[in-house]
C-alpha cells in the first residue's frame, strides 16, 4: 500500500471518528482532537474543514459542534411533534401540577411543542367549584385551538404576525399585549438552555414575543426536554436569572447545573 493510500484511509477512518465524537458529546476542540489522533493542529483542521464541506459540523472557535447545534437551525412544528414523546409528555404533567390553585388564574402558554403537551392535559380541566376561573393566553395557534371549546375556560389569543415554522403569532402588536399583561404564570419553551448564554431561539422575532411573556409573568417555569440543555440558539430571550422553575426529564449537570444554582432556579425533573 502505498503511503498516499494508507493517509487516505487512516483519513478517512478519522473523520468518521469525529463525527461519532460530536454525535455523542456535541463539541469538541482542535487541540484535544490533535491528541487523541497524535497529529498536528494543521491536520486536524484541514479535517474540520472537510467534514464541514460535507455538512457533518459546523466549524466554531477553536474547534467544532454538531451540525444539529447550529444557531440558527430550526425544525417545524410537526418535525419536531413525535420527538421525545414520552419525556415531553412527563414534562407536561409536572407542569400541569404547578398551576396555582386559586379560584381566578390566569396562565400564558407559549407556542411550542411541550407546552401543546400541557395544553392537550388543560383540555380535561375542570373547575373545583362553579366559580373557579381559568385563563389561558396564548400566541399558539395549535394550542388556542384545541382549547378553545373547553366550556369553563377563557381563551385568548394574541393578534400580529404568524411564523408558519411554529404556528406562533409573534410581531410588535404581540409584544405590546404581552406587556399590558401580568398573568400568574407562564408557560416557555426554548430551543437552548445554556449556563452563560441563557435561554434562546433561533428567530429573534418570535425571541422578542418570548422575552415580554417572560417579563409580563408572576412567575416564570420552563419546560423543555433534556436535548436542550447545554444549547445555544441565535438570539436569546431571557438569561437564568429571569426564570423561576425548569422543568425537564433529567437533572442538569456540570457548569450548567452550578449556574442554573448560582441563579436560585428551582430544577423539577420529571
Amino acid at each position: 500500500m502505498s503511503p498516499e493510500v494508507g493517509s487516505f484511509v487512516f483519513a478517512e477512518e478519522r473523520h468518521a471518528l469525529i463525527t461519532a465524537l460530536l454525535a455523542d458529546r456535541g463539541r469538541i476542540t482542535v487541540p484535544e482532537l490533535a491528541e487523541r489522533f497524535g497529529i498536528t493542529p494543521e491536520t486536524v483542521r484541514r479535517d474540520l474543514d472537510s467534514l464541514e464541506k460535507a455538512r457533518l459540523l459546523r466549524r466554531v472557535h477553536g474547534g467544532a459542534v454538531a451540525s444539529d447545534r447550529v444557531s440558527m437551525s430550526e425544525s417545524s412544528l410537526d418535525e419536531r411533534q413525535g420527538k421525545h414523546s414520552d419525556k415531553k409528555s412527563r414534562i407536561a404533567q409536572a407542569a400541569l401540577a404547578m398551576l396555582p390553585r386559586t379560584k381566578a388564574v390566569s396562565v400564558v402558554l407559549d407556542s411550542g411543542t411541550t407546552t401543546e403537551r400541557l395544553a392537550d392535559l388543560l383540555v380535561d380541566w375542570e373547575p373545583t367549584s362553579p366559580s373557579d376561573q381559568l385563563l389561558v393566553i396564548t400566541n399558539a395557534i395549535p394550542i388556542a385551538y384545541k382549547l378553545s371549546a373547553h366550556p369553563d375556560m377563557q381563551v385568548t389569543i394574541t393578534g400580529g404576525h404568524i411564523r408558519g415554522l411554529t404556528r406562533a403569532i409573534v410581531g410588535d402588536s404581540t409584544r405590546e399585549q404581552f406587556e399590558a399583561l401580568r398573568p400568574d404564570i407562564a408557560f416557555i419553551g426554548t430551543n437552548g438552555v445554556h449556563e452563560t448564554f441563557g435561554l434562546s431561539t433561533p428567530d429573534p422575532v418570535e425571541a422578542i414575543t418570548k422575552s415580554s411573556m417572560v417579563r409580563s409573568a408572576r412567575r416564570v417555569v420552563v419546560l423543555v426536554d433534556s436535548s436542550k440543555l447545554g444549547k445555544e440558539a441565535l438570539v436569546r430571550f431571557a438569561s437564568l436569572h429571569e426564570v423561576d422553575t425548569i422543568v425537564t426529564d433529567e437533572a442538569p449537570t456540570g457548569e450548567l447545573a452550578s449556574a442554573i444554582a448560582a441563579a436560585g432556579v428551582e430544577v423539577v425533573v420529571a
